[in-house]
């Protein structure tokens, strides 16, 4: 077994990232951050409270204002860009490690995820360089030209699963629009974000354009979505959180993207292989420990394959490898915390009471040597019914259920039954359908005979009560920009609206 080396030797002492250096926080409270794959403290970090946020807040909003960060022009910007993920790319090997303790992911999965995360940076300097206001025709002799201004200072809210991915997915198009910001990573996992500060700020980010704050969601989070000084919130995390920090956002009228939950439905019809959806179902089902919002959360299988799918899932489900994350053999890992661990048995018990046909797991997966870690065996439960909970509501865990449908009215049917709409997958080789059933399905992104698929330059958002706005993209860089129009007259004729009211036409 080879096991890679753990970093990490002793308990490490954080406070939060302000001007570009740790500092202490004033709360007085500590939070412990646990390894999920061991149980065991390895930092402290700081729950800390409005005062600190403003700190924070006031030095983002210093750098928005300078001559070392507001003052660059866009080229000077977008070569700085580069020059950052240049860094990050050189301390992929300590970070993905990093992760895999912090937030107990297998290395594998860590170090393909994390290993991309600097093509954000590269993409949107680009966009930066390409972006190009409007001249907009109007009626009459006039030029009417557009003018974009950064907002200023985005506060951020990232969860545990993804802790850098859903970070840099905010912070890149930040950096590229030339305003700042405050993060608050989860405080199960904010070792990376930390980490990556330093980087930043070694490679030459002026102080104060990437600040940290460290804290609960209920204290810090609240804090800082209830800032006055904030011109946009981005948050990654459960639909009530984002009704609560959304609706103090509001209050400033700040600029909003949110990604919320989601009950991602998987389409499997009969004209796909059986043992490729399979395949897919598993990964999309499992990888991360099932902790994403676009989990493969309920698989809606044609009746006509149902059964060969569901016995061969099952099986699938039980050759899936779970251990120490750092041993590359490893294919799922711990859930974040007992809590976690405990509302994916709290399902199983629903899924049981409900009845539903128990397929695998269910329970506490036993992992020698591993004992106090927070691992689940993967679960799926078949002959699922839309009105029961495990159909409706977000685990957040290696869990997934199976419904069959009849036809493709009865498949978007039993998709459509959400309050979420964040993500869909397909699985047929009919290319109409396949698009058919795409622009049906009620969802901001999907995916067809794929999963889990992301792309620096793809939208990536939901609707309904996953959220709003957009990540990603030209979508996301716009939204980082005020609009100013500008409009002028090209022809020096002389004007005076009382002399001759009744001559002229106008939309004043």
């Amino acid at each position: 077994m080879n096991v890679l080396e753990k970093p990490l030797a002793k308990i490490e002492i954080h406070g939060n990232f302000v001007d570009g250096r740790e500092i202490e926080a004033g709360s007085g409270e500590t939070i412990d951050v646990r390894n999920p794959a061991t149980g065991a403290v390895i930092a402290t970090i700081p729950n800390s409270g409005a005062a600190d946020v403003d700190v924070a807040m006031k030095s983002a909003r210093k750098a928005f204002e300078s001559r070392e960060w507001g003052g660059l022009s866009v080229r000077e910007r977008s070569r700085l860009i580069n020059r950052l993920a240049d860094a990050f790319e050189a301390n992929l090997d300590s970070l993905y490690k990093l992760e895999t303790m912090n937030n107990g992911r297998p290395i594998n999965e860590t170090r393909a995820q994390i290993g991309r995360l600097p093509d954000f940076f590269r993409y949107f300097a680009g966009v930066a360089l390409a972006r190009r206001d409007d001249v907009i025709p109007v009626e009459g002799a006039y030029l009417n030209y557009t003018l974009r201004t950064p907002i200023g200072v985005v506060a951020n809210c990232t969860p545990f699963n993804h802790p850098l991915m859903i970070m840099c997915k905010s912070l890149a198009p930040v950096l590229a629009s030339g305003c700042t910001t405050v993060v608050k990573p989860s405080e199960y996992t904010p070792l990376t974000t930390l980490k990556l500060a330093q980087i930043f700020s070694e490679a030459g980010l002026p102080n104060g354009v990437f600040n940290i704050v460290l804290g609960y969601g209920a204290t810090t989070g609240k804090a800082l979505s209830e800032h006055p000084d904030i011109n946009k919130l981005v948050l990654t995390g459960g639909t009530e959180a984002g009704r609560i920090a959304g609706s103090a956002a509001s209050r400033v009228f700040a600029h909003q993207t949110m990604e919320l939950g989601g009950k991602t439905p998987v389409m499997v019809f009969d004209d796909f292989d059986v043992d490729q959806a399979v395949n897919y179902a598993a990964f999309g089902a499992f990888i991360g420990a099932g902790q994403t919002c676009v989990c493969a959360a309920r698989h809606i299988v044609q009746e006509t394959i149902y059964d060969e799918f569901v016995e061969k899932l099952a099986r699938k489900a039980a050759t899936i490898r779970i251990g120490d994350p750092f041993d590359p053999a490893t294919q799922l890992g711990p859930v974040i915390s007992a809590k976690q661990r405990n509302r994916v048995l709290d399902y199983a018990r629903y899924g049981h009471d409900e009845g539903a046909r128990h397929m695998h797991g269910g329970v506490v997966a036993n992992v020698p040597g591993f004992e106090e870690g927070y691992f689940v065996e993967p679960t799926i439960f078949a002959d699922v019914r839309s009105d029961m909970r495990i159909f409706q509501e977000e685990v957040f865990g290696p869990f997934t259920v199976i419904t069959p449908f009849k036809d493709e009215a009865d498949a978007l049917r039993l998709a459509n039954d959400s309050p979420f709409g964040l993500a869909a997958a397909v699985r047929t080789r009919d290319v109409s359908r396949a698009h058919r059933v795409a622009a049906k399905v009620k969802a901001g992104i999907v995916w067809i005979n794929d999963h889990h698929r992301l792309d620096p330059a793809s939208p990536w958002g939901g609707v309904g009560e996953s959220g709003i706005g957009r990540e990603c993209g030209l979508e996301s860089f716009n939204d980082h920009f005020d609009t100013k129009s500008i409009m002028l007259p090209t022809e020096d004729k002389p004007f005076d609206w009382y002399e001759n009211t009744g001559g002229q036409r106008r939309l004043n």
